[in-house]
């Protein structure tokens, strides 16, 4: 009987969200993005992350032609070459055409581990030397932003499940047990939760980033970057969960169980905290863009992530130079855009999951 009402209440719920395609469009919009990045960026990217060649430094997006005089034909590019420009009195490009290259599709390249576990070199597509195919040009340093822009992901849209992971257990259980025992003990930890949260979490990460060594690897400065902003995250949470915890540990069945000899431990995490997952799935989709955003926000402060490892935030560092954004505006285009889309989707999908698990929301509706 239980299993039906679960059943039915799952399916209305789908529904309910199903019916807004805006919504609909954001969730497909995250799935595609994280199935995309996280498990075939290598195979996608023509060349690997630390593919670099400074002669072709700022080379613009590669054309791509399917007309080759006055006839259809398959897709193509031509060898650009960097020259001297009189008029301009600087380096351009300019395309050879007296030779095409044309674009093939699962061709060896650069090596990379497919799925992050089996060694692999094919890519979905590339060109023969000495042609390139740069789909969002390259940087300074002569390296596709194509490839780079699905490396960087990676990190860029790992790092708020991962802060996730850590932030979430210590403010649940922390909130549980101040919620659950009350009086002094809640009195005493709600004190140390708000001197947590007065301490101004930005400014501390960007002291914490510039105290650290220089030679620190990106991986270690990825996963202390990862700890601090968990580490920061905790308190505003626990206290959501202790108020939670405050209404509900006064129900009949929270008596039942203490009442049956269950110890505090045993009813907080098994008939409290469980009270409150239809908080922690909104609280979630909201905290995702945070992280999201205080990585992007530390790598284009040249505070994260370093050179030559990706992430969307370390990207963006280039568009600080006006020129940059006045004449290369690819460079702002791919890591700028995807930013705005991911947190705009994880917002609108929270937003309607709070709309959806809110009774209070379905009270007013009806």
């Amino acid at each position: 009987m239980l299993e039906t009402i679960e059943r039915t209440k799952t399916q209305k719920l789908w529904r309910e969200f199903s019916r807004d395609k805006v919504v609909l469009a954001s969730a497909l919009y995250l799935v595609i993005i994280y199935t995309v990045i996280l498990l075939f960026s290598g195979l996608i990217a023509p060349y690997s992350e630390q593919f670099s060649d400074p002669t072709l430094s700022y080379a613009p997006p590669t054309p791509i032609f399917i007309m080759d005089q006055g006839k259809v034909t398959w897709p193509f590019v031509v060898h650009y070459e960097r020259k001297f420009n009189a008029a301009s009195y600087g380096f351009d490009f300019f395309p050879d055409y007296s030779k095409t290259y044309p674009i093939h599709f699962f061709v060896h390249g650069d090596s990379y581990k497919f799925l992050g576990i089996i060694p692999c070199d094919i890519h979905l597509f590339g060109v023969k030397s000495p042609a390139r195919i740069f789909l969002l040009g390259t940087d300074v340093n002569g390296m596709d932003n194509f490839s780079r822009l699905l490396y960087g992901g990676q990190i860029s849209l790992t790092i708020g499940f991962l802060g996730l992971f850590v932030a979430f257990p210590i403010g649940l259980i922390y909130g549980g047990i101040s919620g659950y025992f009350g009086g002094r003990i809640d009195n005493a930890m709600m004190r140390f939760a708000e001197i947590i949260m007065s301490i101004p979490s930005f400014y501390l990460l960007i002291t914490l980033a510039a105290i650290l060594p220089s030679g620190l690897s990106s991986k270690a400065r990825f996963a202390l970057i990862v700890v601090i902003l968990a580490f920061i995250g905790w308190a505003g949470l626990s206290r959501i969960i202790r108020g939670m915890v405050l209404s509900i540990k006064e129900q009949e069945y929270v008596e039942a169980a203490r009442s049956l000899g269950g110890s505090s431990f045993r009813i907080i995490t098994k008939h409290l905290l469980p009270q409150t997952a239809s908080y922690l799935i909104v609280a979630a989709t909201l905290s995702v863009p945070a992280y999201l955003l205080a990585e992007s926000g530390l790598s284009f402060l040249g505070l994260g992530i370093q050179p030559p490892d990706a992430s969307w935030g370390n990207m963006l560092r280039e568009a600080q130079d006006l020129s940059n954004i006045m004449l290369r505006p690819w460079l702002l285009l791919g890591p700028g855009l995807l930013i705005f889309l991911t947190i705009l989707a994880f917002n609108v999908v929270g937003d309607k999951l709070r709309d959806m698990l809110d009774p209070k929301s379905h009270g007013r509706q009806a």
